[in-house]
């Protein structure tokens, strides 16, 4: 049920002080969607705590999951491009709406994540002998992500985008290789048959896609982001920004399981590009310009 008629229907459920609130998003959902909850609670007359309370009451995790549900809830906005933006909006309002939505979908996937599998994933990480990425279509850019960031560590790694690439990867993996694959849907038929043919092999397959999904059951380990993009429709936006997050989220598990050690290396790869790298300007320079 959207959440426009959740509300509602559980109308006379709610208490006084919720129903002000709900009667507030009713009243003009669009602004509600782009209002802070201090806005929101100031329209409503209530405290911000009571706007928390009324969100948590309608199976949400706090406000900016609330409001990501409710944009959700409206016009089914531009085809091909955004769930959240009209056709008819100016910059203005498609800019609001792309930090907004995005904000609110990296705030649901912060809350959804298991620490206990992501703990999990690092230990595997720094366990690895060989790491590679895989990604197809707008994951892609994800994995090339998690290979330039994983590429400064002392560890074998790479990235494929290309799916014939990814097959004689898995044929030529081994027990102690993880293979990182990224899908969004988890329903894309060449990554699951990759999943399986890396599983084949003896590698351990780990996969940032959609929990239940047949990717997913093909899987060693899932980190689930539980962001409802419905890409079959809509452009990938925050599905994307979300597997980025994790990607860094993953990164800096391993530079800290690895220890200080580790660092130092990380500090000497760091001196080697210096010099790639103009210096940067000081005030002063910039006054004598």
């Amino acid at each position: 049920m959207k959440t426009l008629e959740l509300i509602k229907k559980n109308l006379e459920t709610f208490s006084k002080s919720e129903r002000k609130v709900a009667e507030a998003i009713l009243a003009s959902p669009e602004t509600a969607i782009h209002s802070s909850i201090a806005n929101l609670a100031k329209t409503a007359e209530v405290s911000e705590p009571t706007v928390n309370r009324f969100c948590r009451r309608l199976n949400t995790k706090g406000f900016p999951d609330f409001k990501l549900h409710l944009a959700q809830s409206l016009a089914n906005g531009t085809p091909y491009v955004n769930r959240n933006v009209n056709e008819d909006d100016g910059p203005e309002a498609y800019t609001s709406k792309i930090f907004e939505s995005t904000m609110a979908c990296l705030n649901a996937a912060k809350n959804g994540l298991d620490t206990n599998l992501i703990n999990r994933a690092v230990d595997v990480l720094t366990q690895a002998n060989k790491i590679s990425f895989f990604g197809l279509g707008a994951s892609s850019s994800v994995a090339h992500d998690a290979l330039n960031k994983f590429f400064r560590f002392n560890i074998p790694v790479s990235c494929f985008d290309d799916i014939v690439m990814q097959r004689m990867s898995c044929i030529n993996s081994s027990e102690g290789d993880v293979i990182v694959l990224i899908s969004h849907t988890g329903r894309t038929k060449p990554l699951v048959e990759v999943a399986q043919l890396a599983r084949e092999n003896d590698a351990f397959v780990i996969a940032l896609t959609e929990k239940g999904s047949p990717l997913a059951e093909q899987s060693n380990l899932v980190l689930s982001l539980g962001v409802p993009e419905d890409t079959d429709i809509y452009m990938p936006m925050s599905s994307r920004i979300a597997q980025l997050v994790l990607i860094d989220v993953l990164t800096t598990g391993f530079t800290l399981r690895r220890g200080a050690k580790f660092r130092k290396n990380l500090k000497r790869v760091k001196a080697s590009i210096k010099d790639s790298r103009f210096d940067k300007i000081s005030e002063e320079d910039i006054e004598e310009i």
